[in-house]
């Protein structure tokens, strides 16, 4: 499995989610999916640094208790200059347990974005 750190919190993680999800479940984790989401936008010269900068922009408002995200969405618009971004996250929880627990409070949240 592919990955690199994204930022200071988080890493990303190239597999497709049916792929991550059936590597958690090997390892006796579960992959919880939910409704949570967040969309954000950012305007760069560059496209790749507008891009960026909204999953960065979209990261932070994911929900403390998540500890991943997968990537849902992504529009990119050009015009002259400039480059416009627009992700859409999808929060995950990846955890031993079987129930939803999104009290615990693990200093790090760096699981995966997908």
């Amino acid at each position: 499995m592919a990955h690199r750190r994204f930022n200071e919190t988080w890493m990303s993680v190239e597999e497709t989610p049916a792929t991550l999800d059936l590597k958690v479940r090997e390892a006796g984790w579960n992959f919880i999916w939910l409704k949570e989401s967040c969309s954000r936008s950012a305007v760069a010269q560059a496209e790749e640094f507008a891009v960026a900068k909204a999953l960065s922009r979209a990261l932070k408002k994911i929900k403390r208790g998540f500890n991943a995200a997968e990537l849902g969405a992504l529009e990119v618009s050009k015009y002259p200059g400039c480059s416009v971004a627009r992700v859409t996250l999808h929060a995950h929880q990846i955890q031993q347990d079987a129930l939803i627990s999104l009290v615990n409070n693990t200093p790090t949240r760096q699981v995966a974005l997908v």
